[in-house]
């Protein structure tokens, strides 16, 4: 029996890179966003139930496109594929520091970060023969301490925007981590560890 193929709910080169490099095929799904604020928080909503709660809504979003008669051609329907979502987040006091709006904001998220451990979690939703399977990745993060140079320097290179808690672990931002306990692949954005059990999972239990 053919495993169904795998589409990736994400158009995240990162995470594009992590599946290629664990040589699982795959396709990117584009699905079209929702209007309004982008990934909002609940109010009173945990840090860590929002990043869980945010995978699995983009997941339930891309089977209920693909459920669509409308959907584009050559696209499978909801049950001929496994569809993965993810959501990362960095953590810093119980807050969450997502996208920063622009380079100023960034700057900001990098200064409280500074010389401060802060933890990673990747929620990882995986859409399976009509079920989500979920697992999440929690990762500490320790930065060495920033000058105000280090941080002009890096929001000059424009790195920093569109990546949570503004920064990029396997771009220039590597230099800045002290110490990592967790996983390195979660921090980039899809655990390597946890993307290997839910396939096996998913293809073991149809």
């Amino acid at each position: 029996m053919t495993s169904p193929p795998l589409y990736l709910a994400s158009a995240s080169p990162r995470r594009r890179e992590i599946l290629d490099q664990l040589g699982i095929p795959h396709q990117v799904l584009h699905v079209p966003a929702p209007e309004g604020e982008d990934e909002p928080q609940w109010p009173g909503e945990a840090a860590a139930d929002y990043v869980r709660r945010t995978a699995r809504e983009k997941a339930e979003r891309a089977v209920r496109w693909l459920a669509d008669p409308d959907r584009p051609e050559g696209l499978p329907s909801p049950g001929e594929a496994l569809i993965l979502a993810a959501d990362t987040t960095v953590i810093l006091d119980g807050e969450v520091l997502g996208k920063p709006r622009d380079l100023a904001d960034a700057a900001s998220m990098l200064a409280r970060l500074s010389g401060r451990p802060h933890h990673v979690h990747t929620a990882v939703a995986l859409a399976a023969h009509g079920r989500i399977l979920e697992s999440l990745s929690v990762s500490e993060v320790q930065f060495t301490r920033l000058s105000p140079h280090d941080i002009q320097a890096y929001c000059a290179t424009g790195e920093p925007l569109g990546k949570a808690g503004a920064y990029g672990i396997q771009g220039r931002a590597g230099r800045f981590v002290q110490h990592l306990s967790g996983s390195y692949t979660g921090v980039m954005g899809l655990p390597a560890y946890e993307i290997a059990e839910l396939l096996k999972q998913a293809r073991d239990n149809p």
